[in-house]
């Protein structure tokens, strides 16, 4: 168990309430974060404050007190039982009106962690039949509204993949519903650029900066066993993630050497006690 911190006070979870009439319930308006616990710590802490501090701002919310919500995460993880999980940071408009409407109350800020095991080893990835907007007003925000996400995935599980993956309005390879998307194409590691829509992953950010790749357009019909030779998914929980299957075809050897480097120097990075 771990305690929740809401608008200023730690409880126990069944004591923990938000208002019925709050904008992140009503319509989805609000901005998020999923950080992983790991041995006692919030990975990466300062960079997912920053995008949530971003994607606040995006939504015309904010300001987000950052200090402030720091000094909560790290409450919430003290009271944690479990070594291993993700810590949930959300940021709401607060109480409003019962339409899409603001008032002009004060935002609604939660902490909540739970115990997580870990992502499979590998995955398996279904191409969704819609695309994400990439000029759209939420692109590259982390935001509440994830309805479209949670359709997505129940697609992908409906054809046995634990993974959606987006194609954006120019039909490029995008993203999923919660990871970014790699690929390797003639030996050389490439990620969609953010202008396709996509976000702007911690874990992304890590591989780029540490492991090198390339940001550039790829397009979605290229995104099989005939137009690349292997890929990966990066998120919080998935870290870097081989994809097995896409579509159920079948991406030979799992992971590919790329993908596996990719993958030992993310791991590196994790054993670090430094926030990254």
């Amino acid at each position: 168990m771990a305690l929740v911190y809401v608008n200023g006070e730690l409880l126990a979870p069944e004591d923990a309430l938000i208002s019925v009439f709050d904008h992140g319930l009503v319509v989805g308006d609000g901005a998020f974060e999923t950080i992983l616990l790991r041995r006692g710590r919030a990975f990466a802490l300062t960079r997912h404050l920053d995008r949530l501090q971003r994607s606040a701002a995006g939504l015309g919310l904010g300001p987000v007190d950052v200090d402030a919500v720091g000094r909560a995460v790290e409450a919430v993880v003290a009271s944690a039982e479990f070594g291993l999980g993700r810590i949930r940071v959300t940021f709401t408009a607060g109480p409003g009106p019962l339409g899409s409407a603001r008032s002009e109350g004060p935002a609604s800020v939660v902490v909540a962690a739970s115990p997580d095991d870990g992502e499979e080893t590998h995955a398996a990835v279904a191409v969704v039949p819609w695309s994400r907007n990439e000029r759209g007003a939420l692109s590259g925000l982390k935001t509440t509204s994830y309805a479209e996400n949670a359709l997505a995935l129940h697609y992908a599980h409906e054809r046995d993949a634990d993974e959606a993956i987006f194609a954006n309005t120019q039909d490029n390879l995008c993203e999923g519903t919660g990871s970014n998307v790699f690929v390797v194409r003639d030996g050389v590691l490439l990620t969609p650029p953010l202008g396709a829509g996509c976000l702007a992953g911690i874990t992304r950010a890590l591989v780029l900066e540490r492991h090198g790749g390339v940001e550039t357009d790829l397009p979605i019909g290229d995104f099989g066993p005939g137009g690349i030779e292997e890929a990966f998914l990066t998120s919080t929980l998935r870290g870097v993630q081989p994809i097995a299957t896409i579509d159920g075809q079948a991406l030979g050897a799992v992971p590919g050497p790329v993908t596996e480097k990719a993958r030992a120097v993310y791991d590196r990075i994790l054993s670090d006690e430094i926030d990254p």
